[in-house]
């Protein structure tokens, strides 16, 4: 049986620059994810958890509109732009 990390994506950045994009992480946090190892994944890409209500609810949205759905879509993005941000600088400083 195959490993989904055979399938995974690299990173062009760390390939041809040699280090790590903001992104660097995300692929193997959504697969420690469904295999319940909800810390890990934490440790792994620390925007999993931001992430997944982001992209729930422009989910859920998208089904059903919601009145200034906009508002709540901007708050949760720039929530996700500073953890991706800010695990990124703590990533690369230690």
């Amino acid at each position: 049986m195959t490993s989904p990390e055979e399938y995974m994506l690299p990173c062009l950045n760390k390939a041809f620059l040699g280090f790590e994009c903001m992104g660097c992480g995300l692929q193997r946090s959504v697969v420690l994810l469904f295999k319940g190892e909800f810390s890990a994944a934490f440790h792994m890409y620390p925007a999993i958890y931001t992430l997944i209500p982001l992209f729930g609810f422009v989910f859920f949205n998208a089904i059903k509109p919601i009145k200034n759905s906009h508002k709540i879509i901007i708050t949760l993005a720039i929530l996700n732009v500073i953890v991706i941000f800010g695990s990124y600088i703590i990533k690369i400083s230690t």
